[in-house]
């Protein structure tokens, strides 16, 4: 899949600096890709939409929090 012609998004939440964060862009068949701002010439991470729907949804349930 060629990923040259995709609108990628940085989180609201990375602040200013732009080289110290991820940004994903959506698939055309569903899927997520993220990469990081550091190294934009690296191959992004590609998930399945469900794999995104339930990092997403780990997220908003607090599984990644520290104690």
């Amino acid at each position: 899949m060629d990923l040259t012609d995709l609108q990628w998004f940085k989180s609201s939440f990375s602040g200013g600096n732009s080289n110290g964060c991820v940004e994903v862009a959506f698939l055309p068949d569903g899927g997520v890709a993220v990469r990081d701002t550091k190294d934009r010439s690296l191959p992004p991470h590609r998930y399945t939409a469900a794999e995104w729907d339930a990092f997403v949804s780990g997220v908003r349930a607090g599984e990644f929090d520290r104690p």
